[in-house]
């Protein structure tokens, strides 16, 4: 008779291409795990992923995504990572809620949230418009014009700047609204610059940044740009990095966080994004889940989500903390969000008052 224990499967929802079949994501969160002591330990179960790609919204499916889902809890996830962008994971949170499996998302979105589905900020729909606005401010920038993805994350974001800016006493300039998928949109940058704002402001998932850089490097248009955290991107896409050359945006990578240096020492590619830092975050943060629990179940292991408190994070300025409880499923606290900026191809933190 075989005594040997089951393994814990965890499954990895990827609804954007990673490029490697996430296997740095998963690399990530495995040093998470072994950081808190779920791995490698007599009393630990071993653990295994498993993964599944959906094609999801804005350039696939819910049907894509759907499958790839339900496979995940077909072949016997305990808890799923994922998915990664909004507009999926305000999709996957009543399937995990009707599935009664605990989910962890890492997009933008604080609406991603539901009874089974946890939140990771992964940058905030809810939260960088103030940090932008306030920007705007110390920039002395008192009209601004605004583009957004003609979307579910690009319209949350527009609505919450927009409240930020009017608290400011910014004044709105114009506005804009382009496909998530936009790859040219001269027409509608040359509007905005006709506008003479002090700013532009790009909201977006991402995608559709490429077009407005594009844009005003064609039209030779200079006005400072601050940008949510689409410009994230950057860290994949080297060659769109000129384009966003002094540009100002929403990251969760800190020059002076403890843990991420620590991060860095084991593993300086983890820590060198803000998807590594938080693929190591939700490593810890799963891990704890696994130790916290009672009973090992999905039942179980939502309720060891609810009883991970005060774990310093490797993502934001030093001191943010992660956690979670009753009725609360955002993972970070305090000052997770930090401007930064593209220059000679880096990423450089901006050293400001805000």
């Amino acid at each position: 008779m075989d005594f040997s224990p089951s393994p814990i499967r965890l499954g990895f929802l990827y609804d954007l291409n990673t490029g490697d079949d996430g296997r740095a994501f998963e690399a990530a969160f495995e040093l998470g795990l072994a950081d808190v002591g779920a791995i490698g330990t007599p009393n630990t179960r071993p653990i295994e992923f498993i993964r599944a790609h959906g094609r999801g919204l804005p350039i696939g499916s819910e049907h894509e995504l759907r499958i790839a889902f339900d496979d995940l809890v077909a072949r016997g996830a305990l808890a799923i990572v994922g998915p990664s962008i909004s507009d999926n994971a305000l999709m996957a949170a009543p399937w995990c809620d009707a599935a009664e499996i605990p989910g962890l998302n890492y997009s933008g979105g604080e609406l991603t949230r539901s009874q089974w589905m946890f939140h990771y900020q992964l940058g905030s729909l809810e939260d960088e418009p103030s940090l932008l606005a306030a920007r705007c401010v110390e920039l002395g920038a008192r009209r601004v014009a605004v583009v957004s993805d003609a979307s579910p994350i690009g319209r949350r974001y527009a609505e919450a700047f927009d409240a930020a800016r009017t608290a400011a006493g910014i004044e709105l300039a114009a506005s804009a609204s382009i496909s998530p998928l936009a790859d040219s949109v001269v027409d509608v940058v040359e509007r905005l610059h006709a506008s003479k704002p002090d700013l532009l402001v790009y909201l977006g998932l991402g995608l559709s940044s490429r077009a407005v850089s594009l844009a005003r490097t064609e039209l030779g248009w200079s006005a400072p740009v601050l940008a949510n955290s689409a410009l994230m991107f950057g860290y994949m896409r080297a060659d769109w990095r000129d384009g966003f050359a002094g540009w100002e945006y929403v990251d969760t990578v800190a020059d002076d966080n403890p843990v991420r240096a620590a991060l860095d020492a084991i593993s300086p590619e983890a820590a060198a994004g803000p998807a590594g830092c938080a693929a190591f975050d939700m490593g810890r943060l799963v891990g704890r889940a696994i130790q916290r629990t009672e009973h090992l179940t999905r039942a179980g292991l939502r309720a060891g989500f609810l009883r991970v408190k005060w774990l310093e994070a490797a993502s934001g300025h030093a001191g943010t903390l992660m956690g979670f409880g009753n009725y609360e499923h955002g993972a970070l606290k305090g000052h997770y969000l930090v401007l930064r900026e593209w220059a000679d191809g880096r990423s450089v933190q901006v050293r400001s008052g805000t």
